[in-house]
């Protein structure tokens, strides 16, 4: 790269998620991974009110929620202003004054605001090539309602769900309670429809774990899903590509605690990851071509990890869910498995940012004008 300009990257995370924490740990790797002669890297923080920033030691300052010495920042919707802003404020007047260029968007916002669309919107309009799904594959991705209609449509097997709104359990939680008695025997699972991280997700033994585990999901969503509990063996499988995506091997997890909680995901170290997963090949491939199967499913791009849940009584495998800004730390399960697949956490990093490159090439042969 010597005597060539280096790519202008902005890593962002942080944001307005109960997955803040987790998109800082991932953001750490990431920049750590980022080859300095070959990227010109700007970090790009946003707190939990929605604020952006940029600033010296910004991820140490915002794992401390404290951003007072941070300077405001701003991306313009708009193709013609492309780049990072700073915002000065002189008197009652806010001025945009234009900090650098960006190439590229290596977004490590886990969870609402940063994996479900929204974002993406912004990158969209603002015409900047971006790492991971667009508003389309992010959206169906995120809800896993919504998610899980797509996918037994497309006749790939998904665990029994019903989705209720906050309203519903505000208003009239008897009657959720019942339709979620009626939708299988106990344990169930209660979830934030929008979110990841095992945050807001309960394991409900009972009538009582059934209500506790309604009104804690509804603080993050207003969308929760009641999930049939199985007994089974949690797999999971890495997806990397556009329109060619290829997959991992699979891996296994053995949480430490009942279920892949918050804390056994990310702070028990009894919990395990088995890479590869003790499966048999045939079990292996089947994973494997219904988890690009889904990615296509839903217009993917980049990256995403697809959980499996593996019957412990009968064999039988169903789809949990798609992850299209999976966790992205050293000891996260996406380039751990990538790893043992051939692929180390520096090259994995590399290969996303020229996917996002081609992404955004592939977008810029679509004519937005129409002429007779």
């Amino acid at each position: 790269m010597k005597g060539m300009e280096k790519l202008k990257v902005g890593v962002i995370f942080g944001g307005r998620s109960g997955e803040h924490e987790v998109s800082l740990m991932s953001a750490r790797s990431v920049i750590n991974a980022l080859d300095t002669e070959k990227y010109e890297i700007t970090q790009i923080g946003i707190n939990h009110e929605g604020a952006w920033f940029i600033g010296d030691d910004i991820l140490d300052i915002m794992s401390n929620q404290k951003d007072g010495t941070l300077t405001p920042v701003i991306i313009y919707p708009d193709p013609n202003r492309k780049g990072l802003y700073t915002i000065i404020q002189q008197h009652d007047i806010c001025i945009h004054e234009k900090i650098t260029e960006l190439d590229v968007i290596f977004s490590v916002l886990h969870g609402p605001f940063g994996e479900d669309g929204t974002i993406q919107g912004i990158f969209e309009m603002s015409g900047l090539a971006y790492v991971g799904s667009g508003v389309l594959g992010s959206s169906l991705g995120m809800d896993k309602g919504v998610f899980r209609d797509v996918m037994r449509a497309n006749g790939i097997p998904s665990v029994q769900t019903l989705v209720v709104d906050r309203s519903e359990i505000e208003e009239a939680i008897d009657e959720v309670i019942k339709r979620g008695e009626s939708l299988s025997p106990y344990p169930l699972f209660t979830k934030p429809a929008n979110l990841g991280s095992s945050v807001g997700i309960s394991k409900c033994h009972n009538r009582s774990d059934l209500l506790e585990g309604l009104m804690d999901a509804a603080r993050f969503d207003r969308r929760v899903l009641i999930e049939h509990g199985i007994n089974a063996r949690e797999i999971e499988v890495s997806i990397l590509g556009n329109e060619n995506p290829v997959a991992s091997v699979p891996g296994e997890i053995v949480p430490a605690a009942e279920f892949y909680t918050y804390d056994a995901k990310y702070y028990d170290e009894r919990s395990k990851l088995i890479i590869p997963a003790p499966i048999p090949f045939e079990t292996s491939e089947e994973v494997r071509n219904l988890a690009i199967r889904a990615y296509r499913a839903i217009d993917c791009a980049g990256l995403a990890r697809v959980d499996f849940l593996l019957d412990r009584d009968n064999g039988k495998l169903f789809l949990s869910e798609i992850n299209t800004l999976p966790g992205f730390t050293k000891i996260s399960m996406y380039p751990k498995l990538w790893e043992a697949s051939g692929l180390s956490y520096r090259e994995l990093v590399d290969k996303l940012i020229e996917l996002a490159l081609d992404r955004k090439a592939q977008r810029d042969l679509t004519e937005w004008r129409y002429t007779r």
